[in-house]
């Protein structure tokens, strides 16, 4: 289990590396959180920790991004807030990308549920009565 109260933005950079230090066998990533929580701004922190100086931004409308590494492996992001059924995954070959062995970061994961894979890591993002965030993470 890992957790991480987040006090300012300055802070989800060692947030994002402890995370991805603490399940450094795990490859999918599923972000809950409600709207406006930080998980876009989290997974920007988990790319540069991951390597990547990709511009990271929500794919929202196109589903998927793709990020690359320094050592050119692929980042996968997802956003699925805005699916509006569960065929719409399967259209996007999203089985493909889950199982690639790449990192798969996840937005939305409930609108997707039955697809998530048996073993990911499910973070959560909680935003707090201070406006401080704490960030939880277990295997599932």
């Amino acid at each position: 289990m890992y957790s991480k109260k987040i006090n300012s933005l300055d802070e989800l950079e060692v947030a994002a590396k402890e995370l991805i230090t603490a399940f450094s066998t795990d490859r999918v990533f599923a972000f809950y959180g409600k709207m406006g929580a930080g998980k876009t701004t989290f997974i920007q922190s988990v790319c540069r920790a991951l390597g990547s100086d990709d511009n990271v931004t929500s794919p929202t409308f196109a589903l998927i991004n793709e990020y690359s590494t320094a050592d050119f492996d692929s980042i996968y992001h997802f956003d699925f807030y805005r699916i509006k059924d569960i065929e719409e995954a399967y259209d996007l070959g999203y089985e493909d990308y889950i199982y690639s062995g790449n990192y798969c970061l996840i937005e939305w994961p409930e609108m997707i549920e039955p697809l998530l894979p048996e073993k990911m890591v499910e973070v959560k993002i909680e935003v707090q009565d201070d406006n401080t965030r704490l960030i939880t993470a277990q295997e599932i």
